[in-house]
């Protein structure tokens, strides 16, 4: 993978967490005249190195360089950044032959709407929005709160106290998708569970997707009440919970790529139950295919249950291990895909 500079890297950290997002060197001028098919994203808040969203885009598009003979292209979003300086980051990428440029987050719907006119022949793709539309616009959109019911349905499985958590990020209707489907899950499971709820900002603060000191002492909080499984939908803030929960012996359910496999939480892995995985990896190679192959996706492109395009990861083996927790799970899916079960989209 080539990478764009840097504009500006997200200054995050954790003391207990190290994080390897090592950048693979080139500017996107260098782009510019070629003739060699190259596409891009634009990461979302938290950047590279976030052990889930945007990673698992990075990898979609690593996956395209490798297998359909494309340079991939990235940059960095800047802390504390405006509309402008996505409208600005968009336009270069495009301007210097990237096609498609995919926008890692609905926060680019704004600087989307304003930039795809200008350049009808680039795709230009968004994850997780609807709101912008057009004939060159992707939205890459999923079934966040089918995922999060199969994650709720373990939680109720797995718990010994009959407390379980859930942290979000920045209270959004996004992240409310997976509020609401978690809570759905638990109690339909065991209606005896007590679901703790709590997010860590409030738009137009974004900090709760970048900070890990924020969903670790969110975390600690629920501990302290006694929950005993916590599930985050908080990005970069969600490495914080993970870490808590370990740090007490308790299960933390991860997020949007396997956590369980990422290496910068390998230090709690062992405590990381399962995730609730997002195939926004599929989600980037398909449509960068798409464009290569001259028939470039538009409109709404929808990922869930039935076309495995949310699900709950297994790579733990304590978690194979519980062969009841498994059967509900399986059961909660086909039911889902049956349209036995309708999963709530808000609490």
């Amino acid at each position: 993978m080539r990478r764009v500079t840097r504009i500006a890297t997200v200054a995050i950290a954790s003391t207990a967490l190290t994080f390897s997002a090592t950048a693979c060197g080139k500017t996107s001028d260098s782009a510019s005249g070629s003739k060699e098919p190259s596409a891009a994203i634009a990461y979302d808040i938290g950047g590279r190195g976030d052990q889930s969203f945007n990673d698992a885009a990075y990898a979609g598009l690593e996956k395209a360089e490798k297998d359909l003979d494309i340079k991939g292209n990235d940059q960095e979003p800047s802390e504390g950044e405006s509309d402008a300086d996505k409208v600005q980051r968009l336009t270069e990428l495009a301007r210097s032959g990237n096609n498609p440029v995919i926008g890692v987050g609905f926060a680019y719907a704004p600087a989307i709407k304003k930039v795809a006119p200008k350049f009808p022949k680039t795709t230009f793709g968004i994850i997780d929005d609807t709101s912008v539309t057009g004939k060159n616009i992707a939205n890459l959109v999923f079934n966040e709160e089918q995922g999060s019911y199969l994650a709720g349905v373990a939680a109720a499985k797995a718990t010994k106290t009959n407390k379980v958590g859930f942290i979000g990020g920045v209270e959004v209707p996004l992240i409310k998708k997976f509020e609401a489907g978690f809570a759905q899950g638990v109690k339909d499971t065991n209606p005896q569970v007590e679901v703790l709820k709590q997010y860590l900002t409030q738009p137009p603060n974004t900090d709760g997707f970048s900070k890990p000191d924020l969903g670790k002492a969110a975390a600690e909080g629920q501990l302290d009440k006694g929950a005993d499984v916590i599930y985050h939908a908080a990005g970069l803030a969600g490495s914080g919970t993970i870490e808590a929960a370990a740090g007490k012996g308790k299960w933390a359910i991860g997020v949007d790529s396997d956590q369980y496999e990422q290496p910068g939480l390998a230090k709690y892995k062992d405590k990381i139950l399962t995730s609730v995985t997002k195939d926004v990896s599929d989600s980037v190679y398909n449509l960068i295919k798409s464009v290569k192959d001259g028939k470039p996706q538009s409109g709404e492109v929808r990922y869930g249950l039935a076309e495995d395009g949310v699900g709950l990861s297994d790579s733990n083996p304590a978690y194979q291990k519980m062969t009841d927790l498994i059967a509900a799970v399986d059961k909660a899916k086909a039911d889902v895909v049956a349209g036995k079960v309708e999963v709530r989209t808000a609490p």
